[in-house]
């Protein structure tokens, strides 16, 4: 991996969860004549290693009660016998992968040194190759992962911390038990984790999770290298699938890597205080040793987002994607303008704003129940949906209406007392379906819009146009498809700021608007 100028801006740089292996044909023939040799070699004895273990990692925590299983192997036969032998064939899984040498600079610190070690970038599964190498530092899983044959056993012989994400009470007891071994002043072995919590192309480090700084001490960074000229072990949401990155892996006569030991990191009483601080402290020390940026991009549920003023913007908007299935489904730009106008009735009218699948298909206009359900569940985890969700969010990237008059739309939406104002909650929400997912940090820009009382509209449109944050919201998210996303000097002009008339659509169809009961304005096509 190159080392690039961690000063430049973020959006110089390639999506972070986005990593495709592009080879030459040269390269493909060899992978291909080298791949049929090596991988079943290698996938069968590194299978080997694995159906070894098994019985034996059962072994560790076997006969014992509840009580001594929640306290840490180390003493004994468990620990003398069986510790070596795991770490001796987890390291043998990845030697027969292809990871031959494994470098290491650094002093790795001792656990009451440092209980928490720090491992970035996340690139991959393969990244467990660093566990020999510390150890078989104790680590923090999904709890569905105890089901998995082999992983589940290796999971109960490393002790490590099970967390039901979906479950809140479950994730409450993980932070408990983390806080309860890291401040255990060595009683419980040292902890890895991989603080960006998903895994990146590498070419930035997205923001940490708070998770391995919530005890507030200290820590170890440990950077992951892959020097090789091809870039075969990432795999990310989009592109590589996991199969492919282990069949090119497999394919090489090698593979490189070096683990680095960073200095230890101890915080200050504000970082104590404050895991947040201290995770983006650490995440910046990090990236400047790589050489690349730190970014505040965020994994949130299965949602890949980035922060701006307390937002969180989805990275593949929910809008677009339901534009492309309106017209994967057939429908022309002028149907989407009829379903779009049919939706904003709907809300007006005495049926209310949510809709299930069955509703929304006919108000769409879609043939296939299907692509409503995928619409749906682009913004809804049930069957029942927000409409002004998806008609504001479509809308903001589709360029049917200009700026101010979408914005007058919003806000008359959420305007519930019809006061002219805004509350707290009311901002949230309408941020929320403008960007089309739901916003949960929204107090900036509520202070920001209360500096002259309650929110109005003129207050919204004045912060969103003028403030340098939110100008980049604009300017980037609520850019039509196609269009170039330049920052606009003004809102006056333009397509943006022609606020009383209607808009052209991409295909130069002109809109005029209909007012409904409550002043906010309803798209309807001109008569020709």
């Amino acid at each position: 991996m190159e080392r690039r100028n961690s000063h430049q801006a973020t959006s110089d740089y390639p999506h972070p969860f986005v990593h495709k292996l592009k080879l030459t044909r040269a390269q493909r023939i060899r992978g291909m004549v080298l791949g049929s040799i090596l991988f079943p070699i290698r996938f069968f004895l590194a299978a080997l290693c694995f159906l070894i273990m098994w019985p034996i990692a059962r072994l560790r925590l076997a006969g014992l009660s509840e009580e001594e299983r929640s306290r840490p192997v180390t003493t004994g036969w468990r620990r003398w016998l069986l510790h070596p032998i795991i770490r001796f064939l987890s390291r043998a899984v990845f030697f027969f992968l292809g990871f031959i040498w494994v470098r290491v600079k650094g002093r790795r610190a001792g656990h009451k040194e440092a209980p928490v070690l720090a491992v970035a970038p996340h690139s991959s599964f393969l990244d467990m190759l660093v566990l020999p190498e510390t150890q078989l530092a104790t680590v923090v899983s999904r709890s569905e992962n105890q089901s998995i044959p082999v992983i589940g056993a290796l999971l109960e012989f490393n002790q490590s911390v099970l967390v039901n994400r979906k479950n809140p009470e479950s994730r409450k007891q993980a932070v408990v038990q983390i806080k309860e071994r890291l401040t255990s002043n060595g009683y419980w072995p040292q902890m890895l984790m991989f603080p960006e919590g998903t895994t990146t192309n590498g070419t930035v480090l997205i923001k940490f999770k708070p998770g391995a700084f919530l005890a507030g001490v200290p820590v170890q960074p440990v950077l992951l290298h892959y020097p090789n000229k091809l870039d075969t072990v990432r795999w990310t949401h989009t592109g590589t699938t996991w199969v492919e990155a282990l069949w090119h892996t497999c394919s090489q006569f090698y593979t490189n890597v070096t683990i680095e030991y960073l200095p230890v990191y101890t915080p200050s009483q504000k970082e104590k205080d404050d895991p947040n601080l201290y995770a983006d402290n650490v995440q910046k020390l990090m990236a400047k040793a790589l050489g690349i940026p730190a970014t505040d991009h965020v994994m949130e549920g299965r949602v890949l987002t980035r922060k701006l003023g307390g937002l969180s913007l989805p990275l593949e908007p929910p809008a677009r994607e339901t534009l492309s299935l309106l017209h994967k489904d057939g429908l022309r730009e002028s149907e989407v303008e009829a379903a779009l106008s049919n939706m904003i009735d709907r809300c007006q009218s005495e049926q209310g704003w949510r809709a299930g699948v069955d509703e929304l298909a006919p108000l769409l206009g879609l043939t296939d129940r299907q692509t409503a359900a995928k619409i749906c569940g682009l913004y809804s985890k049930d069957d029942m949906v927000d409409l002004r969700q998806i008609y504001l969010s479509v809308t903001s990237v589709s360029g049917l209406l200009g700026f101010k008059s979408l914005l007058h739309t919003a806000f008359t939406l959420y305007d519930r007392e019809c006061s002219g104002s805004l509350t707290a909650v009311d901002v949230s929400d309408l941020m929320g379906a403008l960007v089309g997912s739901p916003q949960y940090h929204t107090e900036e820009l509520y202070t920001e819009l209360s500096r002259r009382g309650a929110p109005t509209e003129q207050d919204l449109f004045r912060v969103l146009t003028t403030h340098p944050t939110y100008q980049k919201l604009i300017s980037e998210y609520f850019t039509p498809e196609g269009a170039e996303s330049t920052p606009p000097p003004s809102l006056t002009k333009g397509k943006l700021g022609n606020n009383n008339e209607g808009s052209p659509s991409d295909n130069g169809t002109a809109l005029s608007y209909k007012t409904a009961d409550n002043g906010s304005p309803l798209p309807s096509k001109k008569d020709d």
